[in-house]
């Protein structure tokens, strides 16, 4: 009870920044945290007063960047602040024709701005012969399911490393180029995903070994029960 008190009126000693490090990059840094982790958003906050701080107003202001999924802010018996930081992280890069206006997309169709500090390797999406794709599109009904392809092959290691570049026909049909082998994948509406990728894992298995990478130049899993190779 006693340290409790002494806690609560000591003036701030540290601050404390911990960025997870869930993916093995940083999308902000330790300095942008501490930055933020001020008073009015000038004054440092190493001696402050308690009464002084308000730790939800720091939460929040950390929460509005743009990299930080979530954030926590509390004080420990030695007085210092701590923050605790969760990073937002990028699921695609929507490509534009001018590569200054592209910019990463999330896991919830958000826009997020591209970082100083690393390049995401994900994969690029762009749409063929139309408007440039924005944010907003991966919001609506529809959209929403081409969200889902993207979180599909975020969450899949395999198609992660193997998915080069999607694209987005004016029809609305999805393709792409992959890592290895030159054939492009047609893959139709963003319908039915995980069936269309187990039969293009079907083809991996069965006709690269027995014929070559570069026999066929386009594969096609877009109906149902067929694989049309060409």
């Amino acid at each position: 009870m006693f340290a409790g008190v002494r806690q609560a009126h000591r003036p701030v000693g540290g601050v404390i920044v911990r960025i997870s490090n869930e993916f093995n990059n940083f999308f902000i840094s330790e300095r942008e945290v501490t930055s933020l982790l001020t008073r009015q958003g000038r004054d440092r906050l190493e001696g402050t007063d308690p009464s002084e701080l308000n730790l939800k107003s720091l939460e929040a202001r950390l929460k509005a960047h743009s990299f930080v999924k979530d954030a926590q802010v509390y004080r420990d018996l030695s007085g210092n602040l701590h923050a605790d930081v969760r990073q937002n992280r990028p699921i695609a890069r929507l490509v534009h024709s001018d590569s200054r206006q592209d910019f990463y997309l999330d896991a919830a169709g958000e826009k997020l701005p591209l970082s100083p500090l690393f390049t995401a390797r994900v994969v690029p999406i762009a749409r063929q012969g139309g408007q440039p794709l924005t944010a907003a599109f991966f919001q609506d009904s529809t959209g929403r399911a081409y969200l889902e392809f993207l979180r599909y092959i975020d969450e899949k290691p395999f198609w992660r490393a193997q998915v080069a570049e999607v694209f987005i026909s004016p029809n609305g049909k999805l393709s792409f180029t992959q890592q290895v082998g030159d054939q492009r994948v047609e893959f139709g509406f963003p319908e039915n995903i995980s069936e269309k990728f187990a039969k293009l894992m079907v083809f991996y298995r069965q006709i690269p070994p027995v014929l070559g990478w570069d026999t066929y130049h386009r594969v096609n899993v877009e109906f149902k029960d067929q694989i049309i190779c060409e």
